[in-house]
């Protein structure tokens, strides 16, 4: 028979369950950890990262009419609005900005697409949203760099890159000929991502 007095066992009793929380306390910071590492790995293997899933696919382009780019000439009507978008034809929407590095970059592939013959035997028009920028930044910028598309509308509030979902300059959308928005590529077009755009534009081609 133990020889410790019974108010030594009550005080150890009564301390036990309260090491418990304790360990809680460590426990769930770890827990946290690893399901958020888990998560990232899971974004990370999940595929081309500038393929941002996004609720305006699959719907109609959002209603808006943008002032031309003054000064600007264009092969196309100046301005641009919904109703450009439901003629028919597919349209490339890009959306970019003078100040945008990464509009510098893809502004050789924009050029490249604006020349493809058969992007021009299917009747597939480029078209580009200048975001949030001064008009006299954005018309020099294109001047310096060659103007790709064949219209041109100015968004100087950001309010049409808000109804499109636009996160940030550049990003490219591929509208169907009745102006459902098909397909949306974040970032610049790049050898990469050339290729699925392409694709986009062909399957949006067909009824």
């Amino acid at each position: 028979m133990s020889n410790i007095p019974s108010s030594i066992h009550l005080a150890a009793s009564a301390t036990a369950p309260r090491r418990a929380p304790a360990r809680l306390w460590v426990i769930i910071p770890l827990l946290v950890f690893f399901g958020i590492a888990a998560l990232l790995l899971v974004r990370l293997g999940a595929g081309d990262p500038s393929l941002v899933p996004s609720a305006v696919i699959g719907k109609p382009a959002p209603q808006f009419a943008l002032e031309p780019l003054e000064g600007l000439s264009t092969s196309g009507p100046p301005g641009l609005s919904r109703a450009d978008l439901r003629k028919g034809h597919v349209t490339i929407v890009n959306v970019f900005a003078s100040w945008c590095v990464e509009c510098r970059q893809e502004q050789g592939a924009l050029l490249a697409l604006a020349s493809d013959p058969m992007l021009q035997r299917q009747g597939v028009k480029l078209t580009g949203i200048v975001y949030k920028d001064d008009p006299k930044n954005a018309l020099a910028y294109l001047a310096a760099n060659g103007n790709p598309f064949a219209q041109v509308g100015t968004d100087r509030s950001g309010r049409t890159g808000i109804d499109f979902g636009v996160y940030g300059v550049p990003e490219t959308y591929v509208v169907k000929g009745d102006g459902t928005i098909a397909y949306k590529l974040v970032g610049g077009i790049s050898d990469a991502s050339r290729t699925a755009l392409m694709a986009a534009v062909a399957k949006a081609e067909r009824p």
